[in-house]
This record gives C-alpha cells, structure tokens and sequence, in this order.
C-alpha cells in the first residue's frame, strides 16, 4: 500500500475508533460467549431448533430477504457529497437517526439478557475495520461469529469498535410515517458516527450487508476496489485467482466452492495494490434445492456452529427438506469459512488472472458464455443486468430483471462510475480476463425455457480457469455484441447460441431485441464514453 494510502487508512480508523460506549440499562450483555453456548441459548429461549445435521435452524418471520425501501443513510454535511443519493440511498435526517437510535436502545434496555459479539471485517489488517453487534436474539449474536473474522483472547482486550450494530429486531415503529419512513421496519445507517440501527427485522442479512456498505464507503479512500463478489485459486497455482460477480441467486457462492480450487470467500472482497482479500470470516448461501451431489462442500458444511434460514424441518427427525419453499424461496445458511476442505486462511490471494460476471437471465436470450473486451467489461459491469430471484427481497415472488450498478447497487453508498472506474484501473494494471457467465434460462423465458444444467455451467468455469477458453474460435452474437465461443468441451455447441435454443425463433427476436431496448434506457442513465457506450448491445 502506497505512504498516501496507509496514511489514509490511519486517519479513517483513528476517527472510527472514537465511537462512544453505548449504555443498555440494568440489561445482563453476554459478550462474545462461544459458539456451543450460544446455541444452547437459542434454543433454551426458543428462538430456533437443532436440526439433525446439527446447525440450528431459525424463522425470520415475516422478512424473508432484504429491505431496501427501508434502509436509510443519515444525511450529514461530512459525507453529503460523496453519497449517490436516490432510489438506493434514502436519506434520513440526523434528528430522526437519533430518535430511532434512542428507541432502539431503550426497547434494548427493557430486555433481560442481550449478546455481544467483538470481530473484524477485512482478512487483511491493513484495511480491517472493527465491529461490534448488540442484539437481543442469541443466534443474532451466532450469525455475526460465523460471518465476521473473529478475534483472538488477546484482541478483545480494551476492544474499541469502528462500527457499532444495534439490532433490536422485536421492535416495530408503529409510527414510522411520522418519521417519513415506509413501514415498521427500518435499517439506518451513519456514515459519520459509524453505527447502524436495525428495528423491526428478523432478517439477519441486514447486519452482514450492513458493514459491507460501510467497507465500499471506506476501502476506495483507502487504495481498495470494494467488490460483490467470490472468489477461489487454484490448488496448484497461487497466482491463478478468479473473481465471480454476481447478485443474490446468480450462483456467485455455488460456483465459487469447488474441491479444485480452495476458496478465499464468497461474498465481498477489497482488491488492493498487494492482491485480494475477503472481507468477511463465513458465507451465506442459498440453500433452496441444495443436494450432496450438486454442492457437496457447502451440504457438509451445514453441521454444529452454522445457521439455517427459513429452512423446513421434518417434525419428527428434524431432517432439513431443501426442497420445501414453502416458507420462502430465499432459505439460507451462514458458516464459517473455515467449514469449506482447504478453504484459504487468513483468506487473502493474488491478484486475479480471471473475473466472470454472472447474470441469471429471466429472458433466456444472453449467450450462457462470452469473453469482453475492456469496453464491455465496463459496460456490463455498471449496468449489472441479472433478474432477482423469488425471495431475496421482501415483495420478490418471482425473477424479475434488474440492473444494479456494479453488480452490488443496493450496496453501493458512492456514485457507481466510482466502482466502474475502478474496476478498469485493475483490470488493465495485471491484464486480467473478463466474462460474462448466464446463469439463467436457456430455451425460453422464465416459465417456458429451463435454467441451465449446473454441470455445464461448471463446465464453462473449468474452462475459463484452466486457460483453454481464451483462445478459443469465437462469433459474435448479433445482438448483444459479444463474443461467443464455438465450442466448449462438456457442452453441446447448440447451447452456445441462445437463438438455436429457441423452438419458437421469432419469440427470440423479440425478447432479445426488448432486453437490448433495456440496457440502452438503463446506460443512458450513466455519463459513460462513446467507446463504453458503443460496447453495448447492437439489436
């Protein structure tokens, strides 16, 4: 790290580490108590089952996913400027983040016993920023011990937090429209005083994503390209680490954890001037449809000390039923890293030979594998095309498109050619590869079409890491621009063309040339250059 970055790094943790100590009345705070103790608490209190691969299994109520019409970032004259305010970045004003703030800690206040966890984010501590979470639940306390880097006995010791995470989530603010909020459930965030107030949801993705904002408002002051996305390298070969970008649903944790290739994490990484480094100390994967034989790794890292969401259990055996999405199709597990054969520890690597960006395409028109240009590597990388899938956010019943900036827009506090630029600066400085991985739904739409194998989709990846796809023969698809490789080995060549896939050819013509129409409006949002611009589609 530069003598101006490592300076900045000091004079952002220095500012950090004055956050006040947070007073919760005569309440009894269990601090960073062990695993096996936070689960026989959970269940002693009721607040989840053990199921028979012992993790324990919790309902989030009536929040299956994400919020984000409730998530709001206090508004200050310290960071007004650098906030791309709008659909993503709601603004609440510092009276009503200390209102909210002050019920929070009262309602905390009226409880018996509340948990404390103390860790880091940042696998490399050069950019590692404190975290502390108070919350009432005790398997709140467990998920923040299974996604963050925990400290040592020696590092709790005078323990003065960067961040600071409050969650009372049994509280509803049955006057939110007082407030100007949107509903009884609200996230707020401060930038400036380096806190985060959780009220009103279950939902334990709000703690983890949460302090990834807070890395992506930081790391870029500080030399880092904060990144949504996994990343692995090869067994053999230390240098031959591969980013996969992609939002919830798309496979980024799936295709990540592979026997081959030990993982260095699977949701957030910083890639500084010395390489990549994960952010977090666990994952948190889909687990709808999971099975042995299609993730092994992830199946037997479901045991003692992770979490399950929403995940049915037989009454009687307690077997978890993957397949039941009747609660939510948006089930999820947290565990430890450290839970994945050979995962990389501390979880830091190299700079990557190779970045795949992934889209489950609801349209079922992107070809299944494509190689960018620079130019294109920009432009699919700040309009972020993907569809979210059914429960990963509050109201999502079914895929629907989207474009999220970056690939991580809801995530994003800075203006998103901020990401965008810094993408390009990487990938030229070390000649990295870009690609362009569909996920989605080939033959058809959603609802007629099928979404691709898993096993040719690891067959494009294998192909990808091992070199062979590079050079390979390619034509460019007439709409979309991109070039598509002709033959890949695992997977019949009428795949690679999305059209060919097709029963009904003009139904193509006329859901590609509407996907098209869409990227246009949405990149016509962005002060791009003509030659990012021209990198997009051509129907």
């Amino acid at each position: 790290m530069s003598a101006r970055a490592s300076t900045k790094a000091r004079n952002i943790m220095a500012t950090a580490a004055a956050t006040s100590v947070i007073e919760f009345g005569n309440a009894t705070i269990h601090s960073n108590l062990p695993t096996a103790r936070l689960i026989e608490l959970a269940i002693l209190r009721g607040e989840g089952d053990l199921a028979a691969n012992g993790a324990l299994n919790v309902d989030t109520g009536q929040r299956t996913g994400r919020s984000p019409k409730d998530k709001f970032l206090e508004d200050t004259p310290g960071i007004h400027a650098n906030i791309d305010w709008g659909k993503t970045n709601l603004s609440v004003t510092p009276d009503v983040f200390s209102r909210i703030e002050q019920m929070a800690i009262e309602h905390l206040s009226q409880q018996e016993e509340l948990f404390r966890f103390d860790g880091f984010a940042g696998a490399d501590p050069t950019y590692r920023l404190r975290v502390s979470v108070v919350a009432e639940k005790a398997w709140h306390c467990l998920f923040a011990k299974t996604l963050f880097i925990n400290a040592q006995a020696s590092e709790l010791d005078g323990f003065e937090e960067d961040w600071t995470i409050i969650n009372a989530c049994g509280m509803r603010l049955d006057n939110f429209q007082e407030l100007g909020l949107n509903s009884p459930c609200a996230i707020l965030q401060s930038l400036q005083q380096r806190k985060v107030v959780i009220v009103g949801t279950h939902y334990a993705g709000e703690i983890k994503k949460s302090i990834f904002y807070a890395m992506n408002y930081d790391l870029p002051e500080m030399g880092v390209f904060p990144m949504h996305c996994s990343a692995n390298v090869d067994a053999n070969d230390p240098s031959n680490v591969a980013l996969f970008f992609g939002l919830s649903g798309t496979g980024k944790t799936t295709l990540s954890v592979d026997a081959n290739r030990p993982l260095i994490g699977d949701d957030e990484h910083g890639w500084s001037d010395m390489g990549v480094f994960n952010i977090e100390g666990g994952c948190y994967a889909k687990c709808i449809k999971l099975s042995r034989e299609g993730e092994p790794q992830i199946w037997d890292a479901i045991r003692f000390g992770s979490v399950l969401e929403n995940v049915i259990l037989d009454p009687v055996t307690r077997v978890p039923d993957y397949d039941d999405g009747s609660k939510t199709e948006n089930t999820r597990v947290t565990y430890p890293v450290s839970y994945i054969p050979g995962a990389v520890i501390p979880s830091v690597g190299a700079h990557p030979k190779n970045v795949v960006f992934l889209a489950a395409d609801a349209f079922g028109v992107l070809p299944p594998v494509s190689k960018l240009s620079r130019e294109q590597a920009m432009y699919y990388f700040i309009n972020g095309y993907t569809s979210k899938l059914a429960g990963t956010e509050a109201g999502v019943t079914e895929p629907q498109p989207t474009f999220s900036p970056c690939v991580g827009g809801p995530f994003l506090p800075r203006p998103p050619m901020v990401y965008a630029e810094w993408l390009a600066r990487r990938i030229e400085e070390h000649d990295t590869d870009v690609w362009l991985l569909n996920t989605g739904w080939t033959g058809g739409p959603y609802g007629v079409g099928e979404r691709f194998k898993l096993s040719y989709t690891r067959a494009f990846v294998t192909a990808i890491l091992d070199g062979s796809l590079r050079p390979a023969a390619q034509e460019t698809d007439p709409v979309f621009g991109l070039r598509v490789p002709t033959k890949v080995n695992g997977v019949p060549s009428d795949v690679l063309s999305p059209r060919n896939t097709w029963a009904d050819k003009n139904a193509y013509d006329v859901k590609a040339s509407k996907l098209a129409g869409l990227f246009r409006e949405n990149d016509a949002r962005y002060d791009i250059s003509p030659e990012v611009r021209a990198a997009g589609p051509k129907g």
